[in-house]
């Protein structure tokens, strides 16, 4: 027997708005409203989509020792993180796979706050209360939702209930009040596009939504088109583009790592598989993570085997689909490093036929973050 889908606060607003649901990450989400998944993503980049993000993990971290205590589990510079700055970082094992991709925030006052992915949340909980339980409380959000409102037009529908969020710029975050509730909101979100998180105590989660949805420019937005908005944007999606098979440096995500984490640095390793880490960008890596585009405009599917010229499979699609934006198909995928330089020219196997592709520059569109 299945265990039973959890649902967010917001469910009875998305049946209320038509959205057809689905199962992910254990939770009932609506993949789309009646607008459609193409719609809704051309709304986003043209005006600003809500998002339903209630299914990640929300854990505040307490204590004078979180800063360093959370270093030691993640390659990321969190001791010299500001206050009202927040910080993606990487879980990664003794091997130097990944064990889940989060943000975390310096709300000051000895308090971090992480948000971590829904498919990963109990083991990630699990993993910080293992190794950060001596050093800090760690507190798990049950009592929250999450929302993310995405697109040119987010800052200003924002700025009429809360005009503090207009000054927030990319990666900022700050306590607000959005129409008298008392949320977390970063500026930052997961479609390239400006835009904010927000974390709302669940009993306000609906009411805010819709008090948002009211708004002219604001339209439902499903996990379908969150999905095509983040792959243009080049973003990965945990569980696909990287996993525990999967290193930073695999994952082409070296900008990941803090510059005083790695070799030579003044706080050089010590996380977990640090050394395969610091091998690996001495060495180099067999295999790359790229993005392509493809030629022939079919959509190259996820799990799609990549060959050379000759027909040698050489890795294999991570992620793909139609790009509404970028106007054709694009994809992620991993190939063995010496076919990874962009304009490479390789092919995907889709229905038992070779697709030309060709290895490109991420992000396919331009990602247009606030950064003041």
């Amino acid at each position: 027997m299945n265990a039973p889908l959890n649902r967010t606060p917001l469910y009875d607003l998305h049946i209320k708005l038509g959205a057809k649901m689905v199962p992910f990450a254990g939770y009932e989400m609506p993949v789309q409203y009646p607008l459609g998944v193409l719609k809704e993503h051309q709304h986003t980049r043209a005006q600003a989509g809500l998002f339903d993000v209630s299914h990640m993990g929300q854990v505040k971290l307490i204590g004078k020792g979180a800063a360093a205590a959370l270093e030691t589990l993640v390659p990321v510079d969190i001791q010299d993180l500001p206050v009202g700055m927040q910080r993606y970082a990487l879980f990664t094992a003794d091997d130097g796979g990944i064990l889940d991709d989060l943000m975390v925030s310096n709300f000051g006052n000895d308090e971090l706050y992480v948000v971590v992915n829904a498919a990963c949340k109990e083991q990630d909980i699990a993993h910080m209360r293992r190794h950060l339980s001596a050093h800090c409380e760690v507190v798990e959000l049950t009592d929250r939702a999450l929302l993310a409102l995405q697109g040119p037009a987010a800052a200003t529908v924002l700025a009429r209930l809360a005009p503090a969020a207009a000054e927030l710029t990319f990666m900022q975050n700050a306590q607000l009040e959005i129409d008298g509730i008392a949320c977390y909101v970063s500026r930052s979100g997961y479609t390239g596009e400006d835009g904010y998180e927000i974390s709302v105590p669940a009993a306000q989660a609906a009411s805010l939504a819709e008090r948002l949805l009211a708004e002219p420019e604001v339209e439902a937005i499903g996990l379908g088109a969150r999905d095509s908005l983040r792959l243009e944007a080049g973003l990965c999606l945990y569980g696909h583009d990287i996993d525990t098979g999967t290193t930073p440096i695999e994952g082409s995500l070296l900008w990941a790592i803090s510059k005083n984490r790695r070799p030579g640095g003044e706080r050089a390793g010590g996380y977990p598989g640090a050394d395969v880490v610091a091998r690996q960008i001495a060495d180099g890596v067999a295999k790359k993570r790229i993005g392509f585009i493809v030629k022939d405009k079919v959509p190259v599917r996820e799990g799609a085997e990549i060959t050379d010229a000759d027909g040698t499979v050489i890795g294999k699609v991570s992620s793909g689909g139609f790009g509404p934006s970028f106007g054709g198909p694009v994809g992620m995928g991993y190939v063995a490093s010496a076919h990874a330089a962009v304009g490479t020219a390789l092919y995907a196997i889709v229905r038992g036929k070779p697709v030309v592709i060709e290895v490109a520059k991420t992000p396919f569109v331009p990602q247009r973050y606030y950064r003041g």
